[in-house]
Formats: C-alpha cells, sequence, structure tokens
C-alpha cells in the first residue's frame, strides 16, 4: 500500500469510528443468538451491501476475512477492488477482540493499531451462510453472504430483514460486480 492510502484510510476510519454516539434503532439490539465463534469467524464473507461511504467509492468484490487466532482474538483483513473486479486491491488488516463472550456478537477491531471500529451481528442463519451487522450508532449497516454472488431473492429477504430492524435500507450500495 501506498502511504497516501494508509492516511485516507485512518483519517476515514478515525472520522467515521468516532460517531457513535447515537442510539440503537428500535430492534437493533444485536443477536441474542450465541454464534459459534469458531464457524462465523473464520474464512470469507463477501460484501453484498453497504452504507454509501467516500472510504469504498469506485470499490467493488468487498470482503471481510476473519481467521480466529483464540477464544476472544480474531484476524480481521478487509479488502475491496477498485474500479471493477479486476481492479487494484485495497486492503486493511486489524485486530479483532470479542467484546460478549458466550454470545460473540459483537466485535471490536483496531486498525493501525489506533483506529478502533465496533462491529454488532444483527441477525445470521443457523447455517453461516449469511450475516447482517451494523456499528454501535446504528447509523451504518452491512450484509454478507459466504456466496460471492447470491441470489437476487436472498439480497431482496435480506433487505427486508434489515429493513425490519429499523434501518433506512434506501442507505444503502449494492455493487454489482462479480467476485474474481
Amino acid at each position: 500500500m501506498k502511504p497516501p492510502f494508509i492516511a485516507a484510510m485512518m483519517t476515514g476510519l478515525l472520522l467515521q469510528g468516532g460517531c457513535a454516539s447515537a442510539p440503537l434503532a428500535p430492534g437493533a439490539a444485536p443477536s441474542r443468538t450465541p454464534l459459534d465463534d469458531s464457524r462465523f469467524y473464520q474464512g470469507v464473507w463477501y460484501e453484498i451491501g453497504r452504507p454509501r461511504m467516500w472510504l469504498t467509492n469506485g470499490c467493488v468484490a468487498g470482503a471481510t476475512e476473519y481467521t480466529r487466532l483464540d477464544a476472544r482474538r480474531v484476524k480481521v483483513r478487509d479488502t475491496c477492488r477498485q474500479g471493477g473486479p479486476q481492479g487494484k486491491e485495497k486492503a486493511i488488516t486489524g485486530a479483532g477482540y470479542i467484546l460478549d463472550p458466550g454470545t460473540n456478537a459483537q466485535l471490536r477491531v483496531r486498525y493501525f493499531g489506533v483506529v478502533r471500529w465496533e462491529y454488532r451481528v444483527l441477525d445470521h442463519d443457523e447455517g453461516y451462510t449469511w450475516f447482517i451487522s451494523t456499528n454501535p450508532s446504528f447509523d451504518k449497516l452491512w450484509i454478507y453472504t459466504r456466496d460471492p454472488s447470491p441470489s437476487q431473492v436472498l439480497i431482496t429477504d435480506l433487505t427486508r430483514r434489515a429493513s425490519a430492524f429499523g434501518y433506512d435500507t434506501s442507505l444503502l450500495e449494492f455493487p454489482d460486480a462479480p467476485f474474481p
């Protein structure tokens, strides 16, 4: 990575990470169903729906790869491709820490050792093929699947689920690009 990219990523994460003071929307509490951390925090999840952010402008084929290190720690690698599926990869790696052992639905990630971001899993399926997550202030929401090309029926269902939590799904973008 080039230094300007790192500076831009840090600035963006700092600006977005500092916006965590608004109350959760009705029904937006983290999942009460415990996640099997050995299944959930392992492997690649593909970003299907995401908030519009300048940090990901022009990025497609977003993904998060989790590597479980122990019962509480997870390595997190977020990637996307600039300009198209075959474009240059943008990546950022962070150290994740499970905040709610037993339920495993809340993860704090430190990027560059100083930028902190928290994620909360709102909903997931029993087969660990999709999940919906948000930040603590519920102003950003993500939809992920294990399948890089889920059906439109599944995307519509997951968008409906996000809406049922009180999230304004018109704020989401769904990058239309296959994964490399």
